[in-house]
């Protein structure tokens, strides 16, 4: 019975994971080193200062557009780190940001690697298999709430500068445009072909196959960033290293997933989530039922309660493990909960790997702020804290698209125009609104009570509806209100001083 549940199934330990591993996640893990060996990384760094280095908080806004788009070929947060990390931390150092800090903001930032199409850290991959959808498909739905985490970093990192009084790169040291195209559009064709092969209706690994065909082709004929031998073979190296580990996590993943499999625990798992939120749910809904304008009812409210308790599970199962071995395990102990639940397929796969790979940032297991905190030299606890609330919008994200799938945009019985627009624009404000709450700053200092009060605006008004989305701006009238006069008197205070 064992042998039967671990070799044989499609789930087991030769399973279809393992399988996806071998025919498509190594072809891409070679891609992303293969193209970040012929320059396309230092690129992605030129013109990511090109496009935010002058602005208020300049480098940390380097490190946030760096890491998005070195993101694309990556998928690990660990990677991203320490590529674009290496650059941007001692540089955001020498600007006066604080070593923890400095390490926050490239964790958080690499953390979004793991969600950022096309790769996603090798679980769209998979997750296209498990849904036996196109995957394309999943590329275009995680493309917006991916973006939504970068706003969410970028708001912090801003309304952070402002507090700090940190500025942007002098004008004299940003690259040139014309001279960084010049110099660097060679090194972004292989992304451009491997993404083009893709939308075309290819298969991922032919995709990959002329993604690394170009890199070999771009890397080789070059003058501009000329390859050699030797960095073509240590490149192959690194790439057949880093599947291999890939390969082998998933290998032994494996084997959780038939025991689950053979146990039915994540059906299990799913009665236990509705029993235990059904009986939180009924005595918070008696505490505030009496509440007036209130449109809550028993269910809607169970419903959210079964949310956050699948999420805390998905962050703790998650810690520590690579992208697509967490995927894999709570696609199959956690998905089969959310599905219980009525969620779309697609909304509720993509639920349980956003929270997933939340641990990455999450202290006390927090890869990718131990990576920042070694270049920045800082508190690797403290770069935890500062990468988990600087990556705070990630957490509001996921609930979002649950509720209105219309944000993941191919769920055609939920998407229409109007719906996307509206859910898209509300996560985008209640995550900035969050990220005034987290900085203490808007476009004045803000008080603990006034910060309380935003933080309660913002989750109004990423919650779905029209009465949600009145409420938050109720309770944001007074903290605006706040912050002009208390912006006003700071700026009478200068003149009166000069």
């Amino acid at each position: 019975q064992y042998i039967n549940n671990m070799y044989f199934p499609a789930e087991g330990i030769y399973g279809v994971t393992l399988w996806i591993v071998s025919t498509v996640v190594f072809h891409f893990v070679l891609f992303g080193v293969l193209a970040q060996r012929m320059g396309l990384g230092q690129f992605f760094v030129d013109m990511a200062t090109i496009i935010a280095g002058r602005y208020t908080g300049g480098l940390a806004k380097v490190s946030v557009v760096s890491s998005a788009f070195f993101g694309t070929i990556s998928g690990s947060s660990i990677a991203n780190v320490v590529s674009t990390g290496s650059l941007t931390i001692p540089n955001m150092k020498k600007m006066g940001y604080p070593g923890h800090l400095a390490g926050g903001v490239e964790a958080a930032s690499s953390a979004g690697g793991q969600i950022t199409p096309p790769i996603m850290g090798a679980a769209a991959f998979i997750m296209a298999e498990f849904l036996e959808v196109p995957y394309t498909t999943i590329v275009i739905a995680a493309a917006v709430p991916a973006a939504m985490h970068y706003v969410g970093v970028l708001c912090i990192v801003h309304f952070q500068a402002k507090r700090l009084g940190l500025k942007g790169v002098p004008e004299d040291e940003i690259p040139k445009l014309w001279v960084v195209l010049k110099r660097g559009w060679p090194t972004a064709m292989p992304l451009v072909v491997l993404i083009y092969v893709l939308f075309s209706g290819f298969s991922p690994h032919m995709a990959a196959f002329w993604g690394i065909t170009t890199a070999l082709a771009v890397g080789f004929l070059n003058p501009m960033h000329r390859i050699t031998l030797r960095d073509l073979f240590e490149g192959c190296i690194t790439g057949v290293k880093y599947a291999l580990a890939v390969g082998a996590v998933c290998s032994a993943i494996g084997i959780v997933v038939g025991v689950v499999n053979a146990t039915g625990l994540g059906f299990r798992l799913g009665f236990m989530v509705a029993d235990g939120a059904y009986s939180i749910a009924e005595n918070v809904y008696g505490l505030i039922s009496w509440i007036p304008l209130m449109d809550i009812t028993l269910e809607g409210l169970t419903l959210f309660v079964s949310l956050v308790l699948i999420a805390m599970t998905c962050i703790m199962m998650g810690a520590g493990l690579p992208t697509t071995a967490l995927y894999i395990m709570l696609a199959t102990v956690a998905q089969p909960a959310l599905a219980s639940l009525g969620i779309p397929p697609l909304a509720s796969h993509l639920f349980v790997l956003y929270y997933g790979v939340i641990s990455e940032i999450t202290p006390p297991v927090c890869a990718s702020a131990y990576a920042a905190a070694g270049i920045a030299g800082a508190n690797p606890f403290k770069t935890g804290v500062s990468a988990f609330t600087l990556g705070i919008g990630k957490l509001l994200v996921p609930m979002v698209f649950v509720y209105s799938p219309a944000m993941l945009i191919v769920l055609e019985e939920y998407f229409t125009w109007g719906a996307f627009l509206e859910t898209s624009l509300t996560c985008a404000l209640g995550v900035a609104m969050m990220a005034t709450c987290v900085s203490a700053y808007f476009i004045a200092p803000m008080p603990t009570r006034y910060r309380i009060l935003i933080g309660i605006a913002a989750l109004f008004m990423v919650a779905p509806g029209w009465t949600s989305d009145f409420y938050a701006l109720v309770l944001a009238l007074p903290v605006l209100y706040q912050q002009v006069t208390a912006s006003k008197r700071e700026r009478e205070a200068v003149a009166v001083a000069t």
